[in-house]
């Protein structure tokens, strides 16, 4: 297998001269689909020094032709659709019609909402005694998780970019090959050599050589709470700016006038969106313990639907998981809540049938919120059901959480919903499943964060203010 060069940097193509190569298996078999190899901390300065060179100019120019470029970057993705979705599948193993609808969906709905907002954002506000001006924030480091590689990217590609920044892109190395084929097309639109760069490598060295050098302005970061801390750390020796999407551990709450199956399917669905690799993830289903027995008999017959299969098949619901580590990660928090206690009502730690990396849709019940599997995020299929009492009670162990990202709340009146999910301390709440929304702010509370992402709220992100007084 031809390695891929992995590298892009003021608009030209080099295989990295680091280290490590890695090799990226399809998460359905396990076979080898390609290889990159890394980056060196030479090529981070070299990548860092031409944003830097780039950005008095793209700054400058004008936001119709920022926002152009995010526009036809959009139609360029989209006319590869196929391609990139199967990219997904193989990588992360998100099923087919997921990856076309979200991988590569999602993608494109951020692109032209950020336009959008971009174009509609007002520079200069005027104040009278005092004129406040939003200037791009320079060169900005962004470092993305491997669970959604096209978004990811995006949702910090795209501020970026309209507001005037430039930027240095260091993506996972499970999804390597999803983020060097966006970067094939960004290349085709012809941005100025240096505005878009490209490091593929590890976090060690490749990342951390990016956040600490000296030319960089902010750093954006997706990924775990655990490195999040540590970029945090390592930015704030040089005051960067810095925004921070991380973990989430995040709650449905059904109250007790709900329409009761439709909760339950859909929150176990998005349970296992993307095999439940996702942060902003709905794990926990809380429900009244009058109502436990209904729930479980309606997640009984629910999760039948989620045989994990071939996630090329269209007809398949829940693929694989990314990589053997991350398999072996989630069987280890289910052992852990079977020997904590918790009932099993689906699944199990015990791995289905077939060489690739997958793990039985798992569901416990009668978890307390003290147990781990309640607590720690697992990024796999599996759903905690915890039973209350009142109402009170669920409102407490629905914040009963180290992280704030997303949650949800389902009544059969929608003013009640909405007074319950003001009380929750998370970034986004769902009312009876309301849609996630590309120009929404997406981010958390407490451990789940700092800052927002999408729409104008995001771009907010990629702003310094400039007060001009008298």
């Amino acid at each position: 297998m031809p390695i891929r060069d992995g590298v892009y940097i003021a608009g030209a193509w080099s295989t990295g001269t680091g280290t490590d190569e890695f090799v990226i298996h399809s998460s359905g078999d396990a076979s080898i689909v390609g290889s990159i190899q890394s980056a060196s901390e030479r090529e981070v300065d070299q990548a860092v020094r031409a944003a830097a060179a780039a950005f008095q100019k793209w700054s400058a120019t004008p936001v119709e032709v920022r926002t152009a470029a995010l526009r036809a970057i959009a139609d360029g993705i989209e006319a590869r659709t196929d391609e990139l979705a199967q990219l997904s599948s193989h990588e992360v193993g998100t099923t087919i019609g997921i990856s076309r609808a979200i991988q590569v969906g999602l993608a494109l709905q951020v692109l032209r909402s950020t336009a959008d907002a971009m174009d509609a954002l007002e520079l200069t506000e005027d104040f009278g005694a005092f004129v406040v001006e939003r200037e791009a924030v320079g060169v900005v480091a962004a470092i993305t998780p491997w669970n959604f590689p096209l978004h990811q990217i995006v949702a910090k590609l795209a501020p970026a970019v309209a507001a005037g920044c430039t930027i240095v892109l260091k993506p996972a190395e499970l999804s390597s090959l999803s983020a060097v084929a966006l970067m094939e097309i960004i290349d085709g639109v012809g941005l100025p050599p240096g505005v878009v760069n490209l490091l593929c490598g590890p976090g060690p060295t490749v990342g951390e050589a990016l956040v600490k050098h000296p030319l960089v302005d902010m750093v954006s970061f997706t990924g775990s709470t655990r490195a999040g801390t540590r970029i945090g750390e390592l930015a704030i020796k040089d005051v960067k700016k810095v925004s921070l999407e991380l973990g989430g551990k995040s709650a449905t709450v059904i109250l007790d006038d709900a329409d009761l199956a439709r909760a339950v399917n859909v929150s176990l669905g998005s349970c296992y969106t993307n095999n439940g690799q996702m942060c902003a993830a709905l794990t926990r289903l809380i429900v009244l313990r009058s109502q436990l027995d209904e729930v479980e008999e309606l997640l009984t017959k629910a999760v039948a639907k989620f045989a994990p299969g071939d996630p090329f098949a269209e007809t398949t619901r829940l693929g694989p998981l990314a990589s053997a580590m991350q398999r072996d990660r989630v069987i280890g928090f289910i052992e852990t809540g079977v020997a904590e206690g918790a009932r099993l009502l689906a699944g199990g730690p015990e791995r289905p049938e077939g060489t690739g990396y997958f793990v039985q849709p798992t569901i416990f019940t009668d978890v307390r919120s003290s147990m781990t599997i309640a607590q720690e995020e697992i990024f796999g299929p599996v759903l905690v059901v915890i039973p209350v009492d009142t109402e009170e009670e669920a409102l407490l162990v629905a914040n009963d959480s180290a992280y704030g990202l997303s949650g949800a709340v389902w009544s059969g009146d929608k003013e009640r919903a909405l007074a319950f999910a003001r009380r929750i301390r998370t970034g986004q709440v769902a009312i009876n499943g309301g849609a996630f929304n590309a120009s929404a702010p997406f981010g958390g509370y407490k451990k789940s964060g700092i800052g927002r992402e999408l729409g104008k709220h995001g771009l907010e992100e990629f702003f310094e203010y400039k007060a001009l007084l008298g």
